[in-house]
């Protein structure tokens, strides 16, 4: 049957132009992903969990922990209109566990800087210390891990994209062989190029059936966060003997863990060493005490 070119490849055009532009939407949706996280302590608002903002009475006051290519480290920023003296300020974390740190300041430009790095994990309680601990002022710091890779992704919506991208592949491949056909007489490169889209097209669905498949049969959906989880409560001596981590929804996980110990400690002391991970909508422990 002969191939009407003149029709075929407008209407190909049309169709590639109907596929780039669902493409473009459901990326534009699919995508765009809003993050609103208010957090409100007594005596002090910030923006972000490592900065935070406090009214003192040499004026304003900004404790954060900054790491930017750097070990981490308390900065102390003021607007006032005197300096801070650094001898007579000083910093105190208290973690869940009752373990004590104090932090001497020195000055830069602008800002004090404590003498010394903070240990991971940053989630404790500072005790900012001014006029030689006649004035407190207490802040919280919690560190939160957002769901990475395979285990954020919206498989929904990334069917929907593969396929559109798929149908637009074909339709440039289906073009292309339409082309060579009217000009150049090569008329197999039709079915050439039906052969090429359908091996693009099973390429790009066996990683969409694996992942899923993987969602399906509970496998563990981020093996570098189920390590931070066990070194977050190994670190003073605890055992993690059984973790489980599973994909509930995009960006939403399930744990079950077990955990031996031979402090006096239950289910929500590890719970809170837990809480910096957001991921975390449902989660079980189970206590063994030695």
């Amino acid at each position: 049957m002969p191939i009407s070119f003149d029709e075929a490849i407008p209407i190909a055009v049309l169709g590639l132009m109907v596929n780039i532009a669902s493409v473009l939407l459901l990326s534009g949706g699919g995508h765009d992903h809003g993050h609103s996280h208010s957090h409100s302590h007594v005596g002090h608002e910030h923006d972000h969990d490592e900065a935070h903002q406090f009214q003192t009475s040499v004026g304003p006051l900004t404790l954060e922990i900054f790491e930017d290519g750097v070990p981490p480290r308390f900065r102390l920023s003021f607007a006032g209109k005197d300096d801070l003296d650094p001898h007579d300020v000083s910093i105190e974390i208290v973690r869940p566990d009752g373990a004590r740190q104090v932090f001497l300041m020195s000055p830069r430009a602008g800002y004090l800087e404590a003498i010394g790095e903070i240990p991971e994990p940053h989630a404790f309680t500072a005790h900012v210390m001014l006029k030689r601990g006649s004035e407190i002022h207490v802040v919280d710091f919690a560190e939160h891990e957002h769901a990475q890779g395979a285990a954020h992704r919206d498989n929904n919506m990334r069917a929907a994209i593969i396929h559109v991208l798929a149908d637009a592949a074909v339709s440039v491949l289906v073009i292309v062989g339409l082309l060579f056909g009217r000009f150049l007489g090569w008329t197999w490169m039709d079915p050439v190029a039906g052969l090429c889209g359908a091996i693009v097209i099973a390429a790009w669905s066996y990683g969409l059936v694996r992942d899923t498949s993987a969602i399906l049969l509970d496998m563990n959906p981020d093996r570098s966060m189920a390590e931070r989880m066990r070194a977050a409560i190994e670190t003073d001596g605890d055992r993690v003997t059984d973790l489980h981590l599973w994909r509930l929804g995009p960006g939403h996980l399930g744990a079950i863990l077990r955990i031996a110990t031979q402090q006096q400690r239950g289910p929500e002391y590890y719970e809170s060493l837990l809480s910096r991970f957001r991921a975390l909508s449902h989660v079980t422990i189970q206590v063994q005490h030695q």
